[in-house]
């Protein structure tokens, strides 16, 4: 019986890497085995930068939240305790958002809460 080779979907797979590789240097964008090495690497680091991401707006968040409970003679803290005693559920991203665009109505905030 003749060898059976499924030409079909090992070039199909093949081009999927071939095209994914689109854009980076030399052997990587069109060599398959370089390449699918390069594109590996590539996802992995795509992996780990969506949960960096995440890590750094929530940084982000903080910091700006830190610095407009200052201006209002508070520490990010205290400000995250007393929120949290006085049942106000407001997170970081939409608190941080209030601090930067419309700072009078973080500030009637705090003194709501203090």
């Amino acid at each position: 019986m003749p060898r059976s080779v499924n030409n079909v979907a090992s070039r199909r797979r093949r081009k999927k890497i071939i095209r994914q590789a689109k854009g980076y240097f030399s052997k990587r964008k069109n060599v398959y085995t370089v390449a699918k090495n390069a594109v590996e690497k590539g996802m992995q680091y795509a992996y780990v930068g969506r949960k960096q991401k995440k890590r750094d707006y929530r940084y982000l968040w903080i910091a700006r939240i830190n610095a407009a409970a200052r201006l209002n003679g508070l520490s990010y803290s205290r400000l995250m305790d007393k929120l949290r005693k006085a049942n106000i559920s407001l997170n970081r991203k939409a608190l941080a958002d209030m601090a930067m665009n419309d700072p009078k109505a973080f500030s009637s905030l705090v003194a709501s809460i203090s």
